[in-house]
C-alpha cells in the first residue's frame, strides 16, 4: 500500500508508557482511533528507533517514534450534482437536512443517485472513510422515504468519535410523526427486540431476539383517528420508529412497506374513508416521518451543538389537511 504521509515524534517522558496508550492520547488527527493504532502497530507502519515494536512496548525518553500512514482508499463513488441542503458545516463535520425519497448510500442494484453521490461531488475528497465500503462520510442514515437531519464526518477523527457517541447515547434525535389511531397514554417507551423478516431482509420485525430498541414518544396533538407525535429515539434500529408503533397498531401514516393504504383506511369509518385514500393516493407521497433535531457536543471542539429542520411542505400539507378533516371541534 502507497504511503500518504509519515508522522515523526520525539517522546520525551521518564514514564515508560505503552506506546499505543502514548499515540492515543495524543489527539492526533490522522490517528482517530485505538483500533487504527494498534492495526498499524501490527502492520509494521509504528517503529521505535528505526525498530518494528508491538503494542504493549514501553518508550523511554527520547525514543524517536515514525508512523507511517496509508494512502486512504478509492471509494468507487460516481460524485453526481444532487442538490444538498447543508445546515452547519464546519471542517470536521456537516449536518444535512435529507429529503424524502433519497437514499443515503450505494447498496446492491442502487449505486448512483444517493445521498452519498452527492457528498463525493460537493465535498470530494474531505469526507471520512465512513461506517462501511460505499459509504463515505456516513455516521448514521434514515429510511429512503424519511426525511431530516444526518450527521456527516468529514475526517476520520471525527467519525471516530461520533460513532463513539452514538453508542455511548450522547447524541439526542428527536422526530415528528403522523399515526393512524391513537396511543393509549399521552406520553411513553416502547422497548422490544428488532430482528430482520426471514426470507425478506429489507424488513424488520418485533421479536424475542435480535437487536433490543427504545423508543421515546409523547403526543404533540390529537385528530380524529390521528396523533401527531414527538419521538425520541434512545436506540438507532433498522426501521426503529416504523416498526415499533406498527407493533403497538398505530402505524405511521403513509408507510406502505408496514402498512398499506387499505389497512390504514380499514381503520377508519366508512364515511371517512373516501378522504384518507384521497391523502395517501394524491397528496402524501412519503411516510409522515421527519428526523426533526439534532442535540450533541461537537466531537473536535466539545461545542454545544443544536439543529432543528423544519418539515417539508408535505408533511406541513398533511397537519393543514388533518385540521381540516379531523380537527377536535372544542379546540
Amino acid at each position: 500500500m502507497d504511503i500518504k504521509d509519515t508522522i515523526t515524534l520525539t517522546y520525551e517522558d521518564l514514564e515508560h508508557l505503552r506506546i499505543d496508550k502514548y499515540l492515543a492520547s495524543l489527539e492526533v488527527p490522522e490517528l482517530y482511533s485505538r483500533t487504527l493504532i494498534e492495526s498499524l502497530i501490527g502492520e509494521g507502519k509504528v517503529q521505535v528507533n528505526q525498530e518494528n515494536v508491538k503494542k504493549n512496548f514501553k518508550l523511554s525518553n527520547n525514543d524517536i517514534i515514525t508512523v507511517e500512514l496509508p494512502e486512504p482508499e478509492p471509494t468507487g463513488i460516481t460524485p453526481q450534482n444532487i442538490p444538498l441542503d447543508i445546515i452547519f458545516e464546519d471542517e470536521h463535520l456537516a449536518i444535512i437536512n435529507k429529503p424524502a425519497g433519497l437514499v443515503v448510500h450505494p447498496g446492491i442494484g442502487n449505486r448512483d443517485n444517493t445521498l452519498v453521490n452527492g457528498l463525493v461531488y460537493h465535498f470530494a475528497n474531505n469526507l471520512s472513510d465512513g461506517s462501511q465500503d460505499l459509504r463515505p462520510g456516513i455516521v448514521h442514515r434514515l429510511d429512503k422515504d424519511t426525511s431530516g437531519l444526518l450527521i456527516v464526518a468529514k475526517t476520520n477523527r471525527a467519525q471516530s468519535k461520533l460513532q463513539t457517541m452514538f453508542q455511548n447515547k450522547e447524541i439526542t434525535k428527536f422526530y415528528r410523526a403522523i399515526v393512524v389511531g391513537h396511543p393509549k397514554e399521552h406520553e411513553g417507551t416502547i422497548e422490544s427486540f428488532i430482528e430482520k423478516v426471514p426470507n425478506n431482509p429489507r424488513k424488520m420485525r418485533v421479536s424475542d431476539k435480535g437487536k433490543w430498541s427504545i423508543t421515546h414518544w409523547k403526543v404533540i396533538k390529537y385528530y380524529h383517528f390521528f396523533s401527531y407525535l414527538n419521538i425520541n429515539l434512545e436506540t438507532g434500529r433498522t426501521h426503529q420508529i416504523r416498526i415499533h408503533f406498527q407493533s403497538k397498531n398505530i402505524p405511521i401514516l403513509g408507510d406502505t412497506v408496514y402498512n398499506s393504504v387499505e389497512a390504514s383506511a380499514a381503520m377508519l369509518p366508512s364515511h371517512n374513508k373516501k378522504a384518507l385514500l384521497s391523502l395517501l393516493n394524491n397528496k402524501l407521497s412519503y411516510q409522515a416521518l421527519h428526523a426533526f433535531s439534532l442535540g450533541f457536543e461537537h466531537p473536535i471542539t466539545g461545542q454545544a451543538l443544536y439543529f432543528e429542520a423544519p418539515l417539508p411542505d408535505y408533511f406541513e400539507n398533511t397537519l393543514k389537511w388533518l385540521e381540516f378533516n379531523f380537527a377536535y371541534e372544542d379546540e
